[in-house]
């Protein structure tokens, strides 16, 4: 049985050429720092979602997406000159907020445990000071030493 279907490898192919392409071919200086962080495919191969997530703070996701859809046809044509697919999808781009998502979760968990530690609330010993898990012994023997086999039905 195949790891992966043939929509899915596709899709992690296309990611990798429009991320190259993306990044050499497209000079919009609206366009910012983006990344493609995932390529769905359609069964039939015919329809592509794209999602990207832009970098940096400067530029919004919103207008980049925008270009994007704007220079789909020119990376369509780019995708079909350097892929040896018989059928390249018609692209459409989303914006990605996960990565946006988790930065701004992190940085409210390390906030909060700065607090806490300034508070004084947090007391973690160092590694070398943690205390290590309690040994675990076995129960002793109740057997008198005899070996216990399991035997198939009609072995005597």
């Amino acid at each position: 049985m195949k790891e992966f279907s043939r929509p899915q490898r596709m899709g992690d192919q296309l990611q990798r050429e429009l991320a190259q392409l993306i990044q050499h071919e497209i000079n919009d200086p609206r366009l910012g720092m983006v990344t493609v962080s995932g390529v769905e495919l359609s069964r039939d191969m015919a329809h592509a979602k794209v999602f990207i997530t832009v970098l940096d703070d400067k530029h919004d996701g919103a207008l980049s997406v925008k270009v994007l859809n704007k220079a789909a046809r020119f990376l369509r044509r780019e995708l079909a000159r350097r892929t040896l697919m018989r059928v390249i999808p018609e692209l459409r781009f989303f914006y990605d907020p996960t990565v946006k998502h988790g930065t701004e979760l992190s940085a409210l968990i390390d906030a909060a445990v700065a607090a806490d530690k300034a508070h004084g609330e947090i007391n973690t010993p160092p590694a070398s000071e943690a205390p290590s898990p309690p040994s675990r012994s076995l129960p002793p023997s109740r057997g008198k030493g005899k070996a216990v086999t399991a035997r198939k039905k009609g072995d005597s």
